[in-house]
């Protein structure tokens, strides 16, 4: 898994490749935990390049709704791959985490809340 960071006009976006589970989720969670450190207002993942997620990946990502919720952190992802997207329907976590097909579209529905 490979992560880069784009800070851009209201949001940090973290570009996720690769596959999430076991061995790749601490370095998805460090990199989640510095955008928490910083107080980041609005934090986007692009998963148009993550293939798979487990439910390390999962716990991450609801950790960082948790930790960013002190500071009224939004949190949103987008381009998820029919396969991921799938993961996100079957646990219900397309109820939790704003999902769209792109960059404004979530951004926008952020805004919206």
């Amino acid at each position: 898994m490979e992560i880069e960071k784009v800070d851009g006009a209201g949001a940090t976006t973290l570009l996720v490749s690769g596959e999430i589970d076991l061995h790749a989720s601490p370095a998805l969670r460090g990199a989640l935990q510095k955008c928490a450190a910083a107080k980041a207002p609005c934090v986007l993942l692009d998963f148009s390049k993550v293939t798979y997620i487990d439910s390390s990946g999962l716990a991450t990502l609801i950790e960082y709704v948790r930790e960013s919720s002190g500071f009224k952190g939004k949190f949103g992802l987008f381009g998820l791959q029919k396969k991921v997207q799938t993961i996100f329907d079957l646990v219900r976590l397309n109820e939790l985490f704003v999902i769209g097909e792109s960059e404004a579209a979530v951004l926008a529905a952020l805004r919206g809340k």
